[in-house]
């Protein structure tokens, strides 16, 4: 029971940082961003490359690789989103297109082999008798941090303010003269970093190979449908939830079932409580 507690925390975790980035730009640009996987592909293949090939420390390759993904999501949303902005289904396509050259780009650089990410902390830690990788609960303590740190910087600073305001009227927050267009370049930086930042964290333990940015884009929707699309709180919640729940079929059954766990949950989703745990209106 300890072993299932610990590594569906871990996993839930993990979804959480894909799943915040993605229902936060749903709630402030109302866009299904697709790309979103693509964020998180990059994040481990860049922490790869640097440390691999460019021979940087690890936690200089992270930081690097997390502003270079956020400065990434930036150009995507000003070259490719903004101008079909609104169009969702414009949006959905372009965004479709820009993960598909994104796989097709780390096929043709780095190959179809998987590749091995570093990981901070390679010893194990014994908790309770069960033997957990250090990386496993690094990766739970920094998404933690990282979502906590979020939640702060919108709550607390001006320019969390603008996010809010946008997120529960964007035209009445246009009017007060909030400069919508930036904000939402800032919120698809958040997005992409909070992504790449998953995919640092759990490329040591995790597959890394040019096709891996489609299973968290799964992840990613049925967690918001799940949690309400647009709701922080909800996407949190429905996160863990569903790390459990795949931790759960594992071990009670076979780890080549989890895959539908997420999938279920979503239809079960749509067609008992369509809105979510919380609905879009709750969203922060």
């Amino acid at each position: 029971m300890l072993e299932i507690l610990i590594f569906g925390a871990v996993t839930g975790a993990i979804y959480a940082m894909l799943a915040v980035g993605f229902t936060l730009i749903f709630g402030v640009a109302r866009v299904l961003n697709l790309a979103h996987g693509s964020f998180y592909a990059l994040g481990a293949y860049g922490a790869y490359a640097l440390t691999s090939i460019a021979h940087l420390p690890l936690w200089l390759a992270a930081i690097l690789t997390v502003a270079g993904v956020a400065l990434f999501g930036v150009i995507v949303e000003r070259v490719f989103i903004r101008p079909m902005r609104a169009s969702q289904l414009a949006v959905l396509m372009i965004s479709l297109a820009v993960a598909l050259v994104v796989e097709q780009a780390l096929f043709l650089t780095f190959g179809s082999e998987y590749r091995n990410v570093p990981s901070f902390i390679d010893a194990k830690v014994s908790i309770g008798g069960v033997d957990i990788a250090g990386q496993r609960l690094l990766a739970l303590v920094v998404s933690g941090l990282a979502i906590g740190a979020l939640y702060l910087f919108i709550q607390t600073t001006r320019l969390g303010s603008a996010i809010l305001a946008i997120s529960q009227d964007p035209e009445a927050a246009q009017y007060m003269g909030i400069p919508s267009d930036r904000v939402f370049s800032v919120v698809m930086a958040l997005s992409a970093a909070l992504a790449a930042l998953a995919g640092i964290m759990a490329g040591p333990f995790l597959s890394v190979n040019p096709s891996m940015h489609l299973l968290p884009i799964v992840k990613a929707f049925a967690i918001v449908v799940v949690g309400g699309l647009g709701s922080i709180p909800g996407s949190i919640l429905a996160a863990f939830m569903l790390g459990y729940a795949e931790t759960l079929v594992a071990y009670l059954g076979s780890s080549s079932w989890t895959e539908i766990v997420s999938v279920l949950a979503t239809l079960l989703m749509l067609v008992l409580r369509p809105a979510g745990f919380f609905g879009r209106r709750a969203a922060f």
